[in-house]
């Protein structure tokens, strides 16, 4: 990378962030360049190099924010996906401390940021991500444990939903509890039967 693509890149990533502080505070309807500009430190001019319109701001923001979260896991995304259908079994159960633990450090560590998302799923895009995750991961695990096709979206719904509500109220109570004690309430949510194990 020289030294114009780098500064493009920088350039790039304030302006990420200055959008996620900004939808801390405010709905994304309401935010404008101007504001994006300020909060990032750059001229409006700068704003239309990198962008036509705030939804193409937005779009990148949700890129930077996804590569982050998966940078946080010890492992890539593709390998995973790429190792489903051959992994041991014990390996896709992934309500456990090994998937666990990098999710809600992640989350804790950028607490405004998944804030700002839970304030926004529509603009932020939420729903297409759960949608991807469960079609390249829960439903070619799911096919490993031979849940029925039938069952499986009712499985998904139950597994996203129920672990975004236990991980929105700790977010929503700023992370008070620690992150072990979150662990173990997904994990006897998800799989009761491990209260006993």
């Amino acid at each position: 990378m020289n030294k114009s693509e780098s500064k493009y890149f920088n350039t790039a990533i304030l302006m990420d962030e200055a959008l996620i502080r900004l939808l801390e505070v405010k709905e994304y309807d309401y935010i404008t360049v101007k504001e994006v500009c300020e909060k990032a430190g750059v001229n409006r001019s700068t704003f239309y190099l990198h962008y036509e319109t705030m939804n193409d701001l937005l779009a990148e923001c949700m890129e930077y924010v996804k590569k982050r979260f998966f940078e946080s896991f010890p492992y890539t995304t593709n390998d995973f996906i790429g190792g489903i259908g051959s992994a041991p079994l014990e390996s896709l159960v992934l309500i456990n401390s090994d998937y666990l633990r990098p999710y809600l450090t992640f989350f804790k560590e950028n607490k405004s940021l998944f804030k700002a998302v839970y304030k926004n799923p529509s603009c932020m895009q939420t729903q297409e991500q759960y949608n991807g995750m469960s079609e390249y991961i829960l439903r070619p695990i799911m096919k490993r444990f031979h849940i029925p096709d039938i069952e499986q979206k009712y499985w998904i719904t139950f597994f996203v939903n129920g672990s975004i509500a236990i991980v929105r109220e700790w977010i929503n109570g700023d992370c008070k509890e620690p992150i072990e004690e979150i662990e173990t309430i997904l994990i006897h949510c998800i799989r009761p039967d491990s209260q006993n194990g």
